[in-house]
């Protein structure tokens, strides 16, 4: 890409057209698709320094509405599952509060998460699921720690404005909404300040779909302002995880018997140093995640050089590099840019490419991916340009 009139006439560009690669089209020396693809890698970033772990951070046990015996929740997500981490997220209405009754409720739940945290095979993540009306109805609260206190407000099941800022600028603590697009439990983005914004969304779950209005994962109710786009577009930096929201004790696993995307749980891929609950939480504190829909999908997605998550500065240059491993064969790759479609790769596994057109102070920069079986999965953003 050494053209210097390439920025004014091409929108995107390849490795392909770097005057390395042109010189070796036209050497007419033999071994030319192995010296353009030794080329092509010379671009690619360097390997991962993190690793790549899974989890299930969305289910319910019988301490709420859930079905599963919550001794059995952990030992299923790590044996059956076959999970690196995993969160219990019970309800907090029907009794999930710092009272006489689940004082004991709350001890049991930092109790089960100490004793099947187990660092370097599989962690937990202590947690529950808030009623935060009217800003974010549904919002699971992750800790940190396993010792912790429920974040209790002026009044159980709603949350003030100030509570909600004072609770998002706290360090030990993550707050992330689903089914933000449904008329009972939504929230209106289109409404929301910046400062409102949660660093998280839940994307996808056996009953929800909150990326956008999409009429293949409608469920029982889709209104518009509540979708991870709409935040995106009212300058939240936002992330994404998926997650299950399981009530019968099938979490992380399919569900033949649900109709398609339904029969599909919900997981997250985490880029961390390591398994543990350190390394993972500040993964997810730094947005280093994606979402994904069953089985298991590696997604490495980066812009000039920097992971998901991360907001960069503008250097004139935009190179974008992903690499897929998945145990399907993919259909697929969306990179969407500022809440559109920007360019779409059929069958594609690896591939850098450069953007030439900056749009916004701030332009973001993620990735949808679809299998030839049906399953997606969703990267978290990185935002290039502004300050930082």
């Amino acid at each position: 890409m050494n053209h210097p009139e390439r920025k004014i006439a091409r929108r995107f560009d390849e490795p392909y057209r770097s005057h390395t690669a042109t010189d070796i089209v036209y050497s007419g020396k033999a071994g030319t698709v192995e010296a353009l693809r030794a080329a092509e890698k010379k671009f690619y970033p360097a390997p991962s320094e993190y690793k790549v772990y899974f989890g299930e951070l969305h289910g319910h046990t019988t301490l709420s509405d859930g079905g599963m015996d919550p001794e059995a929740y952990y030992p299923h997500l790590r044996d059956e599952a076959k999970l690196d981490f995993g969160a219990l997220t019970d309800h907090d209405h029907g009794g999930l509060k710092s009272d006489e009754l689940f004082g004991e409720k709350w001890e049991r739940i930092k109790s089960l998460a100490k004793r099947y945290n187990e660092p370097g095979r599989f962690t937990t993540l202590l947690a529950y699921e808030r009623d935060s009306y009217p800003w974010y109805t549904n919002m699971i609260v992750y800790y940190a720690s396993h010792e912790a206190d429920m974040l209790r407000g002026v009044r159980d099941g709603e949350i003030t404005r100030e509570e909600l800022h004072a609770w998002l600028g706290r360090d030990d603590l993550l707050l992330v909404p689903h089914d933000t697009c449904t008329l009972l439990w939504g929230t209106d983005f289109m409404a929301l300040e910046e400062a409102d914004m949660t660093s998280l969304i839940q994307v996808y779950s056996r009953y929800n779909y909150s990326e956008r209005r999409d009429p293949v994962f409608f469920y029982h109710s889709d209104c518009e302002g509540g979708h991870w786009q709409d935040a995106l577009e009212r300058g939240a930096k936002m992330g994404c995880i998926a997650a299950s929201d399981d009530h019968d004790g099938s979490n992380g696993m399919e569900l033949p018997q649900k109709p398609y995307p339904h029969n599909w749980p919900g997981l997250t891929g985490v880029w961390a140093k390591e398994n543990t609950l350190p390394a993972i939480f500040e993964a997810l504190k730094a947005r280093r995640c994606y979402g994904f829909m069953g089985g298991r999908i590696t997604l490495d997605f980066r812009v000039n050089g920097h992971y998901m998550g991360e907001e960069i500065p503008d250097t004139g240059e935009r190179a974008l590099y992903f690499k897929i491993d998945a145990d399907g064969d993919v259909d697929t790759v969306t990179i969407v840019k500022n809440s559109r479609d920007y360019l779409i790769l059929g069958n594609k596994t690896e591939q850098m490419l450069f953007d030439h057109r900056r749009e916004r102070d701030v332009d973001y920069y993620y990735l949808r991916v679809k299998l030839k079986d049906g399953r997606m999965a969703w990267t978290s953003p990185v935002w290039v340009g502004g300050t930082k």
